[in-house]
């Protein structure tokens, strides 16, 4: 057997280390998630997260993701099927990329891609927490020795929360220029079908702005999609802002990514039309040995003008906005939490693991098959109306029962 040589991209060494797979249960700010280390060292796989309300997401180990409201033709990114989703992370979703001056260098570090696993000495982790309505990505750079990781979640209000953070594990002071955020927002009005079969043509019509003041994003069609020569305006958009960065530039597009790879000043975009839609932050921050910055951003779908005015508002008075949205999120979690508990999911036996996954296996069932509205009470209108969907001798047999019968039983 020969000995494997030394492997370069550039002059870079290529990490080739091989790491251990390891689950194992967390506590995170009180809350019990379920970690998967090395994550990357798995095949990409698919998870969904839940909401009490009426959002969906579904995102791949990769960082891809599908969400949005109601159905696929409320969506905020594409819905496709979880092989396309997973394959579209470096355009899909979440992205994040630092210069990083250290030594008197500057380094490029872009998380969560093959391209950083080959030239840094990573360690990535995956988290769930196990009420399922959270899930957590994290990259830790031994040799820039920095922690990244960004969460996503939801809540009615503010709708798809992105919270990321930044951890300086070096025993000096470290400088940070980055660019955050996410891309190929969808504009409100696009149907799944539209999307799939003529995507190109969606491009054509979208249009995105920066609402200067309060650095909302909006992503709107410039016209309906019509097939007829009549005007169609389209009335409505999906939005999204940010919290928690001081001095920063909004981008509403992927055009200016490799820009700021090169290491070039990127300039502020206001209106970009018939591109994909995005929304990036880009700002520097100065971090001290052992501190952490952190940052969030919301995006929903489906808002009029008048939401949108009543949000930049909000945004220009209240000094309290990300605690209202970690609020509402922490709602939205006890939301879920006492729909589960009222179909009996909360199982206490002496095994965990049971209890857990009797929590997720309830979680599920309701969501295919909904809640009683009054414990287990049954209106026997509604009963009677079901049987004689389900099963008509039943309910020619059971007839003259049913006259006996209270208006509600259990």
């Amino acid at each position: 057997m020969t000995n494997r040589k030394d492997l370069y991209l550039g002059n870079s060494l290529i990490n080739v280390s091989e790491l251990d797979i390891e689950g194992k249960e967390v506590v995170i700010n009180d809350e019990n998630f379920y970690k998967i280390s090395n994550v990357n060292k798995m095949r990409p796989f698919f998870m969904s997260i839940v909401s009490a309300h009426d959002h969906w997401l579904f995102i791949s180990s990769t960082g891809a993701l599908s969400a949005g409201r109601r159905n696929s033709n409320n969506a905020l990114f594409p819905y496709y099927t979880d092989d396309k989703i997973t394959e579209s992370h470096e355009i899909t979703g979440s992205k994040s990329i630092f210069h990083v001056q250290k030594n008197n260098k500057d380094y490029l570090w872009e998380p969560f891609t093959k391209t950083s696993d080959f030239i840094y000495q990573n360690k990535r982790n995956l988290y769930k927490n196990l009420r399922g309505s959270k899930v957590i990505f994290e990259e830790i750079n031994n040799d820039l020795g920095l922690k990244f990781s960004y969460q996503w979640t939801t809540c009615d209000k503010y709708g798809f929360i992105k919270t990321s953070s930044i951890k300086n594990l070096n025993s000096e002071n470290i400088t940070i220029t980055l660019l955050d955020g996410f891309q190929n927002i969808l504009p409100w009005g696009l149907n799944d079908s539209i999307q799939n079969s003529t995507s190109n043509l969606a491009d054509a019509y979208k249009r995105n702005e920066l609402e200067k003041n309060s650095k909302i994003g909006i992503f709107a069609l410039s016209a309906t999609i019509v097939d007829r020569a009549e005007p169609s305006e389209a009335l409505k958009s999906n939005i999204a802002f940010h919290l928690g960065l001081k001095e920063n530039k909004v981008l509403l597009s992927s055009l200016q990514l490799d820009k700021f790879r090169k290491g070039f000043e990127v300039d502020e975009e206001t209106d970009i039309k018939a591109e994909k839609g995005a929304y990036f932050v880009q700002s520097s921050l100065c971090l001290k040995s052992g501190h952490k910055e952190e940052w969030m951003f919301a995006t929903d779908i489906n808002k009029s003008s008048s939401d949108i005015l009543e949000l930049k508002n909000n945004l220009s008075i209240s000094k309290n906005i990300i605690n209202d949205i970690s609020k509402e999120v922490l709602k939205s979690s006890n939301e879920l939490y006492k729909l589960v508990a009222s179909s009996d999911g909360i199982q206490l036996s002496s095994d965990r693991r049971r209890n857990i996954r009797h929590f997720a296996n309830t979680l599920f069932n309701i969501m295919r098959g909904g809640i009683f509205d009054k414990d287990y009470e049954i209106e026997k209108k509604d009963f009677i109306k079901y049987i004689s969907g389900a099963n008509k001798n039943c309910l020619n047999e059971m007839k003259s029962t049913f006259i006996d019968w209270p208006d509600y039983f259990d």
